[in-house]
């Protein structure tokens, strides 16, 4: 079984991503849970982008990366949105990683690296008409890009507009693609030890 890092989104390690790692967890998998935020969680999205604001988001996402020193490095990283830097940023540069999985989010490899890690499986999960995902050069884009880079990407993407769609204490939950997101997650975990 996988032992991932899951990294929360802008609206902090809210119950719906509490949910999420117990189902990984469900599954055999061990999942470790990185507070980014320091115990703060959010209403909206807009609140929690500001209080990322204001902390700094490269202070954020060096929390995430901090909380990954003390474990293994055979780790699948994973985050939501935001959560989705530090993890892929980790993906990319620390030896040893197993895959990432990035929810609502992809930047370009070209922030961490000159092109994917090989040997390291990822997948970019996000829904078709999310304007946070999908806008002009977005996370879409670099979505694309990566699985043309590499034939280790898989980009999947649900119909719909919301943006934090896997979270199930969020009004943006989306039960029926979380189920399909989840499916193929655990698909893609199965593998790896």
């Amino acid at each position: 079984m996988a032992e991932v890092v899951l990294y929360h989104h802008a609206q902090g390690l809210t119950e719906g991503v509490r949910a999420f790692a117990d189902e990984l967890r469900q599954a055999g998998h061990t999942v470790h849970l990185p507070d980014m935020y320091e115990g703060k969680t959010f209403g909206t999205l807009d609140e929690g982008l500001d209080y990322a604001r204001q902390t700094g988001f490269g202070t954020v996402s060096q929390r995430g990366i901090d909380a990954a020193e003390g474990l293994g490095d055979a780790l699948v990283y994973a985050g939501f949105s935001l959560g989705g830097m530090p993890a892929q940023e980790l993906a990319q540069t620390r030896p040893g990683a197993k895959g990432a999985l990035l929810f609502h989010s992809c930047v370009p490899v070209s922030e961490f690296g000159e092109a994917w890690p090989e040997g390291v499986p990822v997948q970019v999960h996000g829904m078709d008409a999310d304007p946070f995902f999908t806008e002009e050069d977005g996370d879409l884009a670099s979505a694309r890009a990566l699985v043309a880079s590499t034939d280790q990407a898989e980009l999947f993407l649900y119909p719909g507009k919301e943006h934090l769609f896997t979270d199930s204490s969020l009004p943006a939950y989306d039960k029926d693609a979380t189920a399909l997101l989840m499916t193929r997650v655990l698909s893609f975990l199965e593998p790896i030890r």
